[in-house]
C-alpha cells in the first residue's frame, strides 16, 4: 500500500470532517484501502469495493455492533463500558439495532419494518408530507428569513415520524429530538467521557419516555407504526420485540434513522441551491422534470450517512489488500459517491446524469435503507414547497459559520440562516 501521510487522512480531526472530500479523493487515488493507523479500522473509499463489502454479507458482517467496534479499536473503549453500566443502573441497555444484524436473524426482525414502510404506507402519508412541507414554510414565509435547519429540515421528517409513531404533542417531539440527538452525537465517537455519559443520560431519559407507551400498546393496541413494532410477534423468533429491542429501535431506526438523514438532506440541497444559481433557476424552471434528479445528486454530493462500519467474517481482498478475519472495516459511502472511475464530474451537480439513482447513499445489499422511499418524498416536497416559495434565495450575511456537527459517520449542518424574496 502507498503511504498517506495519516495527518492528511485522519478522520476522527474535527477539521477534516467539515469537508472531508479531498481527504476522500487523496485515499481513492493513492490508497483506497487504507488502514488508519489511529483506530485500526480499514477504510474503504472506492466505489466498486464498497459495493462489493455492502453486497457480499457472507466475508462483511454488521453484527458487531457500533459499540464493539469502539471497543475493538480502543476508540473511548472505556466511554462505552461506563456507558453500558449507566444504562443498567438507570435504563435499559440498547440491543442490537436492524442495522447491526446479519441474516437469517436481520431478515426476520426485518419484516416488521417492511410491513410497517409497505409502498401503500407511504402512499397514504404523502398527502401529509405534502401538507406540513407548505406549512412550515408559511410560518416564516413573511420574515424574510429563518435558520433553514431548526425551522424546516429538522421538523419536517421529525413531525412525519411522530405521526406515523402516533407521537404528535409538539413538546414530546422536542423531549424526543432531545434524547435521539444524543443518541446521535454519542454514536459520533467524538465525544469526551463526560460528554458522553451525559448524553446516555439523556437518552435514559427517552427511555422512561417510551416505556410506559410499550405498555400501554401492550394492553391497547391501535393502528401505529409503535402499535405494531410493539406488537407484532417475529414468527422465527415465537415472540415480539423487548423492551431492549424496542428502546433501541426508537434511537436508531425510527426517530433517528427516521429523520436526521433527511434533515441533513434537506440542508445540504438548499445549501447547494444558494451556492448554484444556475442549478436553483434550472429547478425553477421545470421541477417535474429535474427535481427527482436533483434529489438524487444532493443524495450523492453530500451523503448524509458518510460511513458506516462492517467486520470481516474471513480474510478477504479489496483492490488488492489482503484485509484479515475480523478486521473493522469503515465503509465510507461519500467517498464512492464521488468516485471518477464511477460518475462523470462527480463533484457536479448534473440535472442530466444519467441513472442518478445509482449512488450509494442509501447503501445496497441486505442493509439497504428500508426509510429510503419515505426519505424521498420528504426531500421531494421539502424541495418543491420551497422552489413554489421562494423566488430568490440567499445566505444570511455574517450569520453562518457553515459548520458540521463534529460525528465519524454522519455529516449534519448545523444551522443554515438564509433570505428570501417570496413568490408572488
Amino acid at each position: 500500500m502507498t503511504n498517506v501521510d495519516n495527518k492528511d487522512v485522519d478522520l476522527t480531526d474535527i477539521e477534516i470532517q467539515q469537508c472531508p472530500y479531498n481527504a476522500y479523493k487523496k485515499l481513492r487515488n493513492e490508497n483506497p484501502v487504507y488502514q488508519d493507523p489511529k483506530t485500526g479500522f480499514f477504510i474503504i473509499t472506492k466505489y466498486q469495493d464498497v459495493r462489493r463489502v455492502l453486497t457480499d454479507p457472507k466475508n462483511f458482517s454488521n453484527s458487531i455492533g457500533a459499540a464493539g467496534q469502539r471497543e475493538k479499536a480502543n476508540i473511548n473503549s472505556e466511554h462505552v463500558r461506563k456507558g453500558i453500566e449507566l444504562f443498567e443502573e438507570n435504563g435499559w441497555v440498547p440491543a442490537p439495532t436492524l442495522a447491526a444484524r446479519d441474516d437469517p436473524n436481520h431478515k426476520e426482525m426485518r419484516s416488521i419494518f417492511d410491513q410497517a414502510f409497505r409502498p401503500k404506507r407511504i402512499k397514504e402519508i404523502d398527502p401529509d408530507v405534502e401538507r406540513l412541507s407548505y406549512k412550515l414554510i408559511e410560518n416564516f414565509l413573511s420574515d424574510g428569513y429563518c435558520d433553514w435547519v431548526k425551522q424546516f429540515s429538522i421538523p419536517l421528517p421529525l413531525k412525519i415520524i411522530g405521526v406515523q409513531m402516533g407521537i404528535e404533542d409538539e413538546e414530546d417531539l422536542w423531549k424526543i429530538k432531545n434524547s435521539t440527538d444524543a443518541f446521535f452525537h454519542r454514536i459520533g465517537m467524538m465525544l469526551s467521557e463526560e460528554e458522553e455519559l451525559k448524553t446516555i443520560e439523556r437518552e435514559i431519559e427517552g427511555q422512561h419516555y417510551f416505556q410506559p407507551i410499550f405498555e400501554q400498546l401492550r394492553k391497547c393496541p391501535n393502528e401505529t407504526l409503535l402499535s405494531e413494532l410493539v406488537n407484532t410477534e417475529i414468527e422465527a423468533w415465537g415472540r415480539t420485540l423487548n423492551d431492549n429491542e424496542l428502546h433501541a429501535e426508537m434511537m436508531a431506526d425510527t426517530f433517528v434513522g427516521g429523520s436526521e438523514t433527511t434533515t441533513n438532506a434537506l440542508s445540504a440541497g438548499i445549501k447547494l441551491l444558494i451556492e448554484k444559481p444556475d442549478i436553483w433557476n434550472k429547478l425553477k424552471s421545470d421541477p417535474y422534470k429535474y427535481l427527482k434528479v436533483f434529489i438524487e445528486e444532493v443524495l450523492r454530493l453530500e451523503s448524509p450517512v458518510q460511513s458506516l462500519m462492517r467486520h470481516t467474517v474471513n480474510n478477504v481482498e479489496l483492490s488488492g489488500v489482503n484485509i484479515p478475519k475480523g478486521s473493522v472495516i469503515n465503509v465510507r459511502y461519500a467517498a464512492a459517491n464521488r468516485d471518477e472511475e464511477f460518475f462523470e464530474n462527480p463533484e457536479e451537480i448534473d440535472l442530466e446524469r444519467k441513472k442518478p439513482g445509482s449512488h450509494l447513499a442509501f447503501g445496497s445489499g441486505i442493509h439497504h435503507c428500508l426509510g429510503a422511499p419515505l426519505a424521498r418524498r420528504e426531500l421531494y416536497w421539502g424541495f418543491k414547497a420551497a422552489l413554489d416559495s421562494f423566488d430568490e434565495i440567499k445566505f444570511s450575511e455574517g450569520k453562518n459559520t457553515f459548520r458540521y456537527h463534529p460525528h465519524y459517520l454522519l455529516r449534519s449542518l448545523k444551522e443554515l440562516h438564509i433570505e428570501f424574496i417570496p413568490t408572488k
